[in-house]
């Protein structure tokens, strides 16, 4: 049901903003509404699930589920298509109405945030329904007796507030600060405003991919997996900072297509390595604080990036920052150190 309220929230702040006349109107509808109604319904409940359901194997399933959030980037497209034909205002009422219509009944009929209300495990915890049959047959399980953290004592661990600094800078203050802008960087530099739209969705599209290349933190570790997404952000903004002018449209490509499959690694792997150290019945307000890390560095990263831009006019010193976030978010988790879960839960 906190879904369906989070949906309802969304659509009619989207279908109001149809009607919005001052800019105060899109910072209470966009900035407030829309924020609280996506987090009602979106990554802060469905990651705990996810996590609810795999014991095992959670990067491969994190980023199955991750998938939607790249191809929303791809939604861009018809979003920017709906805008050229009917005009932003009517643009906003068709979004609402396609939230609506699609999100509640899967909320409704389809979601369930714990195998428990089905009469089943989760994978890898032998799966065996409470009227002791068997159900589905699984690998080595997790042991039962584990660490049942709670949010009060897991602010008072190192390693979520590690974990919370790492997802504020990737997400919050780097990846934000240069989605929050490259559209209008690629159009400054002399490419159509459909070329930009055309990045971020390629952007997204390899995103998804990055997402369902999650399960290799389930085979070489989190850390790692952290690492390699660090490198390629890093190696993206190298290309798009090297962007002058639009004779070299392939640089705008790399940078597409690594700081694509950096996110789509970096997220699912990011919560893989929060739920190996506090998962369990209070992991949703767990998830919840770590997520709030990337809604405060989210606030800052694009109003800092156009500030600096005010000031220097360009955008070299916002991606040197970003670059310098990047690294300290990969070291703050293998500080976090996911690969000791099992001490932690121990309390060892």
């Amino acid at each position: 049901m906190v879904m369906v309220i989070g949906v309802s929230i969304l659509g009619l702040a989207t279908a109001a903003s149809a009607f919005a006349t001052e800019l105060w109107h899109f910072y209470l509808l966009v900035g407030v509404l829309m924020s609280l109604g996506g987090a009602f319904c979106a990554w802060p409940i469905l990651a705990p699930a996810v996590t609810n359901w795999f014991l095992e194997k959670r990067g491969l399933a994190l980023g199955i589920s991750g998938i939607g959030g790249g191809l929303s980037f791809v939604y861009g497209v018809f979003v920017e298509f709906v805008i050229s034909r009917l005009g932003w205002r009517p643009a906003y009422a068709v979004l609402a109405g396609v939230l609506v219509i699609i999100l509640v009944p899967i909320y409704l009929f389809l979601f369930v945030y714990r195998p428990e209300n089905m009469g089943q495990r989760a994978y890898g915890a032998d799966n065996v329904s409470t009227d002791g049959k068997a159900k589905l047959k699984t690998v080595a399980a997790e042991p039962e007796k584990r660490r049942d953290w709670t949010l009060s004592e897991a602010i008072r661990t190192y390693q979520l507030w590690f974990l919370v600094l790492s997802y504020a800078l990737y997400w919050g203050l780097a990846n934000y600060m240069v989605l929050g802008h490259q559209v209008r960087f690629v159009e400054d530099v002399g490419y159509s405003s459909l070329f930009a739209a055309s990045i971020f969705a390629m952007f997204g599209v390899f995103m998804s991919i990055g997402m369902l290349s999650g399960a290799i933190s389930d085979w070489i570790g989190r850390e790692k997996t952290i690492t390699l997404a660090a490198i390629l952000a890093i190696v993206a903004l190298l290309a798009l900072s090297s962007v002058s002018d639009t004779s070299q449209p392939w640089l705008l490509y790399i940078y597409a297509v690594c700081l694509g499959g950096s996110a789509g690694l970096y997220t699912p792997t990011a919560v893989a390595s929060t739920a190996d150290l506090f998962h369990g019945r209070h992991f949703g307000a767990i998830a919840g604080m770590m997520l709030a890390g990337m809604g405060v560095g989210g606030a800052i990263g694009p109003w800092l990036g156009g500030y600096i831009y005010d000031v220097t006019g360009s955008y070299t010193i916002a991606f040197i920052l970003a670059m310098v976030c990047y690294g300290i978010s990969c070291i703050a988790v293998w500080i976090a150190a996911p690969r000791n879960a099992a001490k932690l839960r121990a309390g060892m």
